[in-house]
């Protein structure tokens, strides 16, 4: 019975069947235990992640909020580093955002950082003179203020500065001097800057540089000295031009334009056009202003179809936030108006129904009443109830053209609604003066192809002919073919504006909502980028 008991268990533990289960089984369950054990370490590992930055987020939340001299004292010295950075590595384009910064800085900039500012930043001959025009505080700050204000204290860079940081700091200056109309210090200082500026041929300067003569042509309109301007302006374009300078090409383009429109020297102007092309790496506000000056111009020289196309374009490129360059939107949609009247058409019903621009349209929507109406009584009640504003936004020329306009109008109601009329009855319902102005009115509408008429002189009346189906001419072949033309000039616009993201540049651990804020906070620059113009504001 041992025996067999024995012989039992050698069979069982050499039988292949025993030794198949032991064999398959064993590895299956430990392979198992294996993948929930790397199942579970990565779950943890996500959990830890997630505490992390559930962590993260709880601590800025419970830090408290910094006073805004601290963020202020915070963001320059970020700016001063970036200026160090961008002129070290040799990139011009950080200089752009450093510029965009000066908006939100005119804002919150108190007069004892911007003079602790300068003293840290320049070096320049000039320093005393920036010093003196530099702003002082209302009322001395009280022991409890001094004891609670951050100390002004500016990050340890490697000297001599570099003259960018100087340039940063003066144009934050001179901002704060135009906001506070002090027009001679701000002249003074734009002067020593620019002068200063012109020593150097740095392409990280351009964007600076660029501003300075912005706000200098700024002082010397203010003053009523643009004239005495116009030299030093056509010399520094063309450096700009010999040193590929976009930003100031552009710059200093418009600005000469401004120059010639505000002493009405539009052949001048229009020459200067002709022989200067706009760079095409342009900044999109820049472009705008050039579209709207080139509006200007080509709308007092008659050719309303080309000035109502730029300053279409000139609106859709400005800034689309309500709050912002408000005073460039109101000047161009103002000619807008007037040159749209003048090509015979009428303005949408909209654009004097704009929240930010409403009230100060309300004499153009009455304007375009009259227009609209054929009332040539109406337009001149309107013209001299306003005469002083349509003198200030320099259309009252073009709005004294618009009388035969109105005539026009009324003469097509006329030719619609009566098949002969007498020309004593047109007198009366166009509120002509002279009794000799109808047959000479009716046959200028007749010969411009206004109306389809003939005029009987012996019996003194106006016969209409019967009207022609225009879907049999030409007109909507033209019409589709413009529409056309403008929606592949759109394309190609939006085609050269495309911007892609840099592949090389290194976000590690930016996560999705951090890029999204991120990206919020820079299209939010871009759209200030013209808060600070007070160029037409």
């Amino acid at each position: 019975s041992s025996s067999g008991g024995a012989a039992r268990a050698a069979h069982e533990r050499f039988s292949p069947l025993a030794s198949g289960e032991a064999g398959g089984a064993m590895p299956e369950e430990g392979g198992k235990d294996k993948d929930v054990e790397m199942k579970d370490a990565k779950e943890g590992e996500g959990k830890d992640k997630d505490k992390e930055k559930d962590a993260d987020k709880a601590k800025k939340k419970e830090e408290p909020p910094k006073d805004p001299r601290t963020l202020l004292i915070e963001g320059l010295g970020q700016n001063l580093k970036t200026i160090n950075a961008a002129v070290g590595a040799g990139d011009s384009r950080v200089m752009s955002r450093v510029a965009r910064s000066l908006n939100g800085l005119r804002k919150t900039i108190t007069p004892d950082v911007l003079r602790a500012l300068l003293e840290e930043t320049v070096s320049s001959p000039g320093k005393a003179s920036y010093l003196a025009h530099a702003p002082v505080a209302d009322a001395p700050m009280t022991d409890e203020e001094k004891a609670k204000a951050t100390e002004v204290k500016f990050p340890t860079l490697p000297k001599p500065h570099p003259p960018e940081m100087e340039a940063f700091s003066v144009l934050l200056l001179i901002i704060v001097l135009t906001d506070k109309k002090e027009k001679d210090k701000a002249l003074e200082c734009t002067s020593t800057l620019v002068q200063w500026l012109k020593a150097f041929n740095r392409r990280t300067l351009d964007i600076f540089s660029a501003k300075a003569y912005f706000y200098w042509s700024l002082a010397h309109e203010r003053l009523g000295r643009l004239a005495d301007l116009r030299p030093e302006l056509l010399a520094a374009y063309r450096t700009a031009c010999l040193r590929h300078d976009s930003m100031g090409q552009a710059t200093l383009l418009n600005l000469l334009l401004r120059n010639y429109l505000a002493y009405n020297l539009y052949e001048q102007a229009m020459k200067f056009v002709k022989q200067t092309e706009f760079p095409e790496s342009r900044p999109n506000a820049q472009y705008a202003r050039y579209l709207l000056y080139i509006g200007q111009i080509k709308a007092v020289q008659l050719e309303y179809s080309d000035s109502h196309s730029k300053l279409m374009q000139a609106i859709r490129k400005a800034p689309q936030a309500p709050t912002v360059a408000l005073g460039f939107k109101l000047a161009a949609t103002k000619l807008a108006v007037i040159v749209e009247l003048l090509t015979g058409g009428i303005p949408d019903r909209a654009t004097f129904m704009q929240k930010e621009l409403k009230e100060q349209l309300r004499p153009y929507y009455a304007l375009t009443q009259a227009v609209r109406t054929g009332n040539l009584n109406a337009l001149k009640e309107e013209t001299q109830r306003h005469e002083a504003l349509f003198k200030k936004d320099k259309t009252l020329t073009l709005i004294n053209r618009l009388r035969y306009n109105v005539i026009k109008t009324g003469l097509r109601d006329i030719n619609l609604s009566y098949s002969r009329i007498s020309l004593k009855d047109v007198r009366a319902k166009l509120g002509l003066e002279s009794a000799q102005d109808p047959a000479g009115v009716v046959a200028k509408a007749v010969v411009d192809g206004v109306i389809d008429a003939t005029i009987d002189n012996d019996e003194q009346f106006l016969k209409s002919t019967q009207k022609f189906d225009l879907y049999s001419s030409c007109e909507p072949q033209k019409a589709f073919h413009k529409r056309i033309a403008f929606c592949l000039q759109m394309h190609n616009d939006a085609v050269k504006s495309m911007v892609y993201p840099d592949e090389n540049k290194n976000n590690d651990g930016e996560d999705a909502e951090e890029r999204r804020e991120r990206e919020k906070r820079d299209m939010a620059d871009i759209n200030d980028d013209d808060d600070g113009d007070d160029m037409l504001l």
